[in-house]
């Protein structure tokens, strides 16, 4: 299921507010989950446990080993994910979600002409750090990372035409990222229907198993009615 990216004007600048991408996103953790512990030992890697080869979903530099499908991170925690922008083209990133922020449309949307129903939604600044691993430029792309909701539903990023000061970065690679590069951005998901962020998701295509980031959720102070 999706829908067709909405554009809000306001004044010469334009938001692209973010699609449903669809459900089925896995399981997911509450934003700020209690960690778990386990009675058992750690065992040492059996002579079966699979080689950083046979883990690899894509072909990737020697060296570099890929986060396993199915990883469920913290915020802080990194991941070494890849994915195809195009048929021709691997990318390889090592990613880190770094805060996962609450916002209101009073304090961050300020000037921006919202409708009644983006303004049913509720807005969430992710910050995340990025560095090219890979051996392509993968300048200009989207950043491959989806807002979950309750449902399970995947949510794709907003992106702006113009300079967002309050989450600056809009979400997009710039123009060159080439191997070694590095780069904080900042995303903005509009979760539907007053819904809430329970976790960030890197999920390159419908098969893949998602792998996920939850941890706790700050807040900014919402300005109050006068």
């Amino acid at each position: 299921m999706s829908r067709t990216p909405g554009r809000l004007a306001a004044a010469t600048a334009v938001l692209v507010v973010g699609s449903l991408v669809g459900g089925c996103a896995g399981d997911v953790e509450d934003p700020d989950p209690q960690p778990t512990s386990s009675a058992s030992e750690p065992t040492e890697p059996s002579e079966s446990s699979p080689s950083d080869e046979e883990t690899a979903y894509l072909p990737v530099p020697e060296g570099v080993a890929l986060t396993p499908p199915g990883t469920k991170l913290r915020v802080g925690d990194s991941a070494v994910v890849a994915w195809e922008p195009r048929q021709d083209l691997v990318g390889v990133l090592d990613v880190t979600v770094t805060r996962l922020v609450r916002t209101w449309f009073a304090d961050s949307f300020e000037g921006w002409q919202l409708d009644d129903k983006t303004r049913k939604s509720t807005p969430y600044f992710v910050r995340v750090s990025i560095t090219n691993v890979g051996e392509t430029d993968v300048g200009g792309r989207d950043v491959p990372l989806y807002a979950v909701d309750p449902t399970d539903t995947l949510i794709q990023a907003s992106s702006f035409q113009a300079k967002f000061e309050p989450c600056p970065g809009n979400g997009v690679f710039p123009k060159k990222f080439k191997p070694g590069d590095a780069k904080d951005l900042c995303l903005v998901y509009l979760v539907p229907d007053g819904g809430r962020l329970t976790a960030v998701s890197f999920r390159p295509v419908q098969e893949f198993d998602p792998i996920t980031w939850t941890g706790p959720m700050e807040k900014l102070a919402e300005k109050k009615k006068r």
